[in-house]
């Protein structure tokens, strides 16, 4: 398996860890639910919107417009080339951008009905922080999550048993601890 995180992927196969193969696949799972949780979506009304207000300010090619976003969302929210460069072609089908093409670049611009499309939307809360508020508690719990993990990995890779047991029930109170917070009222 290779991992997105550093500390997970490989096993260790041979190296005496002596973990059961029952933890390699806990850390796994872990791993996996953590990761499923670090993409926010957007919608493609998020997409369009964003665009044309990022396009508003000044002509950019599609990954200036990818950065911006992510730029803008505090890194909540990075929409993919795939979602960005059919959402241009759409627009400029539309009529609503216009593409010149230098130094072998795409760069975009609004054109008047762009603009009038653009202007028609302010006021209203910027795309981009629609999908940093939909996500601003999702995503620091999944970080940290992936994070601790990770350590866990690591101890269970690098440690001697002692330090192993240790982490286990470091592990342990971390967990009655998360669901005593559930509790509270």
């Amino acid at each position: 398996m290779s991992g997105s995180f550093q500390g997970f992927g490989s096993r260790p196969s041979g190296q005496g860890s002596g973990l059961p193969s029952s933890f390699w696949d806990a850390m796994d799972q872990l791993k996996d639910t953590f990761e499923k949780s670090f993409s926010p979506r957007a919608t493609k009304g998020d997409v369009r919107a964003a665009v044309l207000a990022i396009l508003a300010e000044k002509p950019m090619h599609g990954y200036q417009i990818i950065q911006e976003i992510e730029e803008r969302s505090d890194g909540a929210w990075k929409p993919s080339p795939g979602s960005v460069y059919p959402t241009l072609q759409m627009l400029a089908d539309e009529g609503l951008v216009a593409a010149e093409e230098s130094n072998g670049k795409k760069t975009y611009s609004l054109t008047e009905a762009g603009r009038a499309e653009a202007s028609a939307a302010e006021g209203q809360s910027a795309p981009w922080e629609a999908a940093g508020s939909r996500d601003a508690g999702r995503t620091a719990l999944p970080k940290a999550g992936a994070k601790l993990a990770q350590a866990a990995a690591t101890v269970g890779r690098s440690g001697t048993s002692e330090q192993v047991a240790k982490a286990v029930e470091v592990l342990d109170d971390a967990r009655r601890k998360l669901y005593s917070i559930l509790a509270q009222d």
